[in-house]
């Protein structure tokens, strides 16, 4: 790195470039990755008739950023300038090769990575104000002696209350390295004056589980959110509790999973498929073919198995629902999936930022892509791409989905067609039900009426909730939403300027809500799979997938 640096550092001449090239020969010859000023990235495994083109591009790109520095009008600066060279750069390869700042990567890494640090609440904001919706079991927060329904004013004698505060700004006094100390004002319901809590930050797990119950009393259903560190732990664990409940077959939800590490990918799909069945195979220019296969040790290999997906269930969720229809293992039912087949290997820079680059396609056992099309540097048609969806009625109407013989496949057992080069298909194709939610309710929805509803709701009658409901199972058989949070949610719509067209659209409405606001009564009483046992209920994938598994 030491030719480099001497030639930044010197005058803008052949011989400072040819120092530069000399440079990067010596770092590739040990096999080394990093990133030259932001512009370059290199590898130990480039052939030679790269090396000869990837040199003049070294000399190129260099002459203009050290003409930049040198010679510019007016000051410089290096660090976004180098940023908005790394974007542009990538923006020209494929969707999914991206670059995030140090900030960035550590907040989109956390939920994979399983934890982050900080005080332990689950909060939401009613109207200004973070309320604690539950503090996390065993965190630093309950610990001390914060309850759901505190509310969290000050943090460090600086108010976080009253104050229009963004809430990235209020995460950010929250959050600090594990050991830190800080201290917190809290008003509570009943108490007089403000509480001081001070609280030691620690390590906080994040999980990717959402749900898991059972549907019926032979069938469970685990959902997750993501394929991270943890999600394989989570999963096993969840499985083995609905065993011990009597499940025999089970529904894995995928819906909106974005996916996540491949390895998690893998491991869950191994729980499944028997010994030596092909699970994913990657294969790229520079990326040698790299197959895995099941060890044949899964603890659910003979059950009814049923895969939900959607337009959002992307990346490692379109690799577990391939390899579980490839092999004929279960039933996929939903909509089409996303179509993400593109395989990214993270490089750390220096900084703390990163570098996502796509390495390698992924496909399924029969040999599909499931990587839809894209333009090159065209990142704008390919996020519209599920909107399309919707116009052209793909989402309501199976028949609207269109693809070329070409992109035909087999699955191995059965040798039924599955199609490849945009998504997985699913066997069953439930559409969209556009007429569940009427325009009131998703503008409701939007503007976020529901969800304050139901904080108003809930802190105003938790302790009576919890004292009329001691159990899950009463609250789901006993529960109807009362007079009085409708009353507040056309209140609070009123305030928003959402009405509904008719009196036939509001009650058209009702039973869609009043059903949203049990589930998140749920949720804020008990935990998310409490709240995906409501909404289940009247989830039309899910339904779909009980009467598969009953018929």
């Amino acid at each position: 790195m030491s030719y480099i640096m001497k030639a930044l550092k010197n005058k803008i001449t052949e011989t400072s470039l040819t120092t530069i090239c000399t440079g990067l020969k010596r770092l590739r010859s040990v096999g080394s990755i990093f990133l030259l000023v932001g512009l370059l990235p290199v590898t130990a495994m480039a052939q030679q008739n790269d090396e000869q083109l990837l040199e003049k591009a070294v000399r190129k790109l260099m002459m203009a950023h050290l003409a930049v520095g040198n010679l510019y009008v007016d000051t410089v600066d290096y660090g976004k300038l180098t940023e908005d060279a790394i974007v542009g750069m990538l923006s020209k390869l494929d969707p999914h090769s991206t670059y995030t700042n140090a900030r960035d990567t550590k907040s989109l890494n956390e939920p994979l990575e399983g934890n982050f640090e900080g005080i332990g609440v689950q909060f939401n904001m009613l109207e200004d104000t973070l309320v604690v919706i539950q503090p996390v079991s065993k965190g630093p927060s309950e610990k001390v002696g914060i309850l759901a329904g505190d509310r969290i004013v000050s943090v460090n004698d600086t108010a976080i209350a009253g104050v229009k505060m963004k809430r990235e700004d209020i995460m950010r006094r929250l959050r600090g390295p594990r050991g830190t100390v800080v201290n917190l004002g809290v008003l509570r319901t009943g108490v007089d004056g403000m509480l001081t809590f001070r609280v030691t930050r620690d390590k906080i797990p994040v999980t990717s589980l959402e749900a898991a119950y059972m549907a019926t009393p032979v069938t469970g259903l685990i959902r997750f959110g993501s394929f991270g560190r943890t999600t394989y732990r989570e999963v096993r664990d969840a499985m083995d509790r609905l065993k011990e409940q009597g499940m025999k077959n089970l529904i894995l939800d995928l819906q909106q999973n974005g996916g996540g590490y491949l390895d998690i990918a893998v491991a869950i799909a191994n729980e499944f498929l028997a010994e030596g069945d092909l699970i994913v195979y990657t294969q790229g220019r520079r990326v040698p073919y790299h197959e895995e296969r099941a060890r044949g040790a899964g603890s659910f290999r003979d059950g009814k198995l049923v895969v939900l997906v959607d337009e959002y269930s992307a990346s490692a969720s379109e690799i577990l629902a391939g390899a579980i229809q490839d092999q004929d293992r279960g039933i996929v039912v939903g909509r089409r999936t996303f179509g993400k087949g593109l395989v990214q290997r993270p490089v750390d820079l220096p900084d703390g930022s990163m570098i996502r680059l796509t390495t390698a396609r992924y496909y399924t056992p029969s040999g599909r892509s499931i990587q839809k099309p894209y333009e090159k540097g065209n990142n704008e048609k390919y996020g519209r791409d599920v909107i399309e969806r919707f116009n052209r009625g793909e989402l309501i109407h199976a028949d609207s989905i269109h693809f070329p013989d070409s992109l035909r496949f087999k699955t191995l057992r059965q040798e039924r067609t599955v199609y490849g080069g945009g998504g997985i298909m699913p066997d069953y194709f439930v559409p969209l039900d556009t007429n569940t939610y009427t325009k009131y309710h998703r503008e409701l929805m939007a503007k976020s009426v529901i969800i304050n509803t139901n904080l108003k709701y809930i802190d105003k009658y938790r302790k009576r909730l919890r004292s009329e409901y001691p159990t899950f199972a009463d609250f789901k058989a006993r529960y109807e939403v009362p007079a009085e949070a409708i009353r507040i949610l056309e209140a609070e719509a009123d305030k928003m300027k959402v009405q509904p067209a008719n009196e036939e659209e509001r009650q058209a409405s009702m039973p869609r809500i009043r059903l949203h606001l049990k589930a998140l009564v749920a949720r804020d009483l008990w935990d998310m799979s409490e709240y995906f046992e409501i909404m289940n209920e009247e989830n039309p994938v899910v339904r779909k997938a009980l009467e598969i598994i009953e018929n």
